[in-house]
C-alpha cells in the first residue's frame, strides 16, 4: 500500500509505503499464542517450584521457553517494521515512482523526499582563493528562475582538501531564505571576499557606452601638446551622488 501522494507534505515518521507483510502477520499471531502459553506454564511452574512439587530444572525450562517466545515475537515485530517505509524527516515528497502491486527490490527508488525549508549550496572555487575564504562570508545567489531576485547565503564550511584533479576547493553555503528554490537548480554565485580593491573613480558622465565596450578619454601630454585618447575600461559599482544621501 502507498500512504502518500506525489507532492505531499509529510512529517517525520509518517508512513510512506508498506510492503506485503501477510506472512509476518500470520507468524506473529502464532507467536503471540506461543507466548501466551509459555507465560501460563511459567507462572504455573513458578508456583509449583515454591511448593517443591516440581524439580528446579522444569522451572528453568519454563523460564527459558518464556524468554524464547518473547524474543521470537520481538524478531517478528522487527521484520514487520522493516516492511514499512517511513519518512526519516519532515519534507515534501516528489513523484511516486512505484504502484501498488509492484515488486520492489533493495535499492528501488520509491520517491524523493526534500526538506525545502533549509537548502545548502555546494560549489567549488580555484584553490588560489583559499587564503581569502573563511566561514561567514556573504554570498549573492542568482538563479535563472528568478532573474530579478538575489538570494542571500552565508559560507558555512570549507573542505579540508583540494581536489587533485581539478585543483578546486569544495565549499558549502547555507541559504538565508530558500523560498521558491528547488534542489538541483543551477545557480551563479558572487562571493564577497571583503577585500578592498584599488580602483580609479570617475564621474559617470565621463563614461561612453558603445558596442565596443565602456570607454573613457584619457588626456596625454606629449611634446608640449595635450591629446585625448579613448580607452576601453571595465566599470565597477556605481555610487549614488552624495547629495542623494547615497553611500558606496
Amino acid at each position: 500500500s502507498i500512504s502518500v501522494n506525489s507532492g505531499d507534505m509529510v512529517k517525520a515518521g509518517q508512513p510512506i509505503l508498506t510492503l506485503n507483510d501477510s506472512v509476518e502477520k500470520a507468524s506473529r499471531s502464532q507467536q503471540e499464542a506461543n507466548l501466551k502459553l509459555a507465560r501460563l506454564l511459567y507462572e504455573r511452574d513458578a508456583r509449583l517450584v515454591k511448593q517443591k512439587s516440581i524439580p528446579q530444572s522444569q522451572y528453568d525450562r519454563s523460564q527459558a521457553d518464556l524468554d524464547s517466545a518473547i524474543a521470537q515475537l520481538a524478531e517478528t515485530d522487527a521484520q514487520v517494521d522493516n516492511k514499512r517505509i517511513v519518512a526519516p524527516f519532515a519534507g515534501t515528497t516528489g513523484i511516486i515512482k512505484v504502484k501498488v502491486g509492484d515488486y520492489i527490490e533493495s535499492g528501488t527508488a520509491i520517491t524523493n523526499l526534500q526538506d525545502l525549508s533549509e537548502l545548502e549550496l555546494d560549489f567549488s572555487v580555484p584553490d588560489r582563493y583559499f587564503p581569502s575564504l573563511r566561514p561567514g562570508l556573504s554570498i549573492a545567489v542568482h538563479v535563472a528562475a528568478f532573474p530579478d531576485r538575489v538570494f542571500n547565503a552565508t559560507l558555512s564550511a570549507i573542505d579540508a582538501k583540494v581536489d587533485t584533479n581539478t585543483r578546486n576547493l569544495m565549499l558549502r553555503a547555507t541559504l538565508d531564505d530558500s523560498a521558491g528554490l528547488l534542489p538541483g537548480m543551477f545557480a551563479r554565485l558572487v562571493i564577497d571576499l571583503d577585500r578592498p580593491n584599488r580602483v580609479v573613480t570617475v564621474p559617470e558622465t565621463s563614461v561612453s557606452y558603445s558596442l565596443h565596450g565602456n570607454t573613457v578619454y584619457v588626456l596625454l601630454q606629449s611634446m608640449g601638446k595635450t591629446t585625448a585618447q579613448p580607452r576601453v575600461v571595465e566599470t565597477g559599482a556605481t555610487c549614488p551622488a552624495p547629495s542623494q544621501g547615497g553611500k558606496c
